[in-house]
Order: C-alpha cells, then sequence, then structure tokens
C-alpha cells in the first residue's frame, strides 16, 4: 500500500540522518587518538584536493598517538600544513619519514567546550530526522486530500511516523549520552 512505501521511506531517511550524525560524533576529538579524526583532512597533492588516508597509513600505536606514514614521501610537508590548519588542535612532528600526532589530555575547559559542540551536532541530528517526519506527514495529508487513503489511514500512520520518530530521536540521545561519558572519562 502507499503508506507503508511513505513509512518505508521516511525511516530510510531518519536511518541516515542518525548515521550522518553518528559520523559527525566520530570528527569531535575526545582523550584518545582515532583515525576517524583525519577523514575531512585534505591535502593539497600534484594540484588535487586529496583525502589524507588515500596518501597515507594512518595507525595508532598508543592511545594518544597517530602516526602517518605517507605512501610517497614527497606528501609529507603537504600533510603536515593540512594537519596544522585543521581544526584538531595538535602540532604535527616530522622526522623526515613519518609524521606522529602526539594528542594532550583534555582540559576541563575543552572537555566542555567539546560537550557542546556534541550536543549541538545531536540537535541537529534530530532536527533532520523531524524534518523527515513533517515532509512524510505532508505527504501523506497530501494524498488524503487526493482519496488515496481514509481518514482512519492518515490517523494510524500519523501514530506510526511519530512512533518512528520517537525512536530514532531516542537512538541520538543514547550516542550522544554515550559521547558525552567519553569525553568526560580521564
Amino acid at each position: 500500500m502507499v503508506v507503508e512505501a511513505q513509512m518505508q521511506q521516511a525511516s530510510i531517511k531518519m536511518r541516515k540522518a542518525v548515521t550522518a550524525t553518528q559520523e559527525e560524533f566520530g570528527h569531535i576529538r575526545t582523550g584518545r587518538a582515532s583515525p576517524h579524526l583525519l577523514d575531512r583532512i585534505e591535502i593539497d597533492y600534484y594540484g588535487t584536493r586529496t583525502p589524507l588516508n588515500q596518501v597515507a597509513g594512518i595507525s595508532v600505536p598508543e592511545a594518544r598517538m597517530m602516526v602517518i606514514s605517507p605512501y610517497d614521501k614527497s606528501a609529507l610537508s603537504a600533510i603536515e600544513k593540512a594537519i596544522q590548519a585543521s581544526d584538531l588542535g595538535v602540532n604535527p612532528s616530522n622526522d623526515g619519514s613519518i609524521i606522529r600526532l602526539s594528542f594532550p589530555p583534555l582540559t576541563e575547559e575543552r572537555r566542555k567546550v567539546l560537550i557542546k559542540q556534541v550536543k549541538e551536532r545531536a540537535e541537529e541530528g534530530k532536527v533532520a530526522v523531524r524534518n523527515v517526519r513533517r515532509h512524510s506527514k505532508d505527504e501523506m495529508e497530501r494524498m488524503k486530500k487526493e482519496g488515496e487513503i481514509s481518514e482512519d489511514d492518515l490517523k494510524r500512520s500519523e501514530k506510526e511516523l511519530q512512533k518512528l520518530t520517537d525512536h530514532f530521536v531516542e537512538e541520538i540521545d543514547k550516542m550522544f549520552g554515550h559521547k558525552e561519558r567519553e569525553l568526560l572519562e580521564v
């Protein structure tokens, strides 16, 4: 039926919003090093903007250290510049063949700033989920107006849509709680 297709489409879009929020959380630095922190960094590689993870191997030998091994040693200075220009807040150390990133422990003040950022990202994710609900609801109301579905179908699907929305908003809240605990961990 038409309503089920609309609900399935809403569910897929809400899942994408949750996944995008989770990816945003992955880019926010906690006390430990993670290769995901470098996902957004692009370098100028022979005149082309190239993601860092395509020109170098990234490993995490210790909890607060990351090692970047470029496949092409000529990209070393470009990688170093890109990291310095990023918002990571770490200074790369270059020994001529690899780059080491040493992550200092987070200060209390920095933790509060990061938690605020995480909260904003979580709220953006919830807004995205609610926007999907609104668009789906508008579409179902249009279907009712055109006689494709009955009033009862509309009411039933609106309740179902609200349950779906609540489920995904709760999922974002759980992810926020987990990330917040991770940031507060000393």
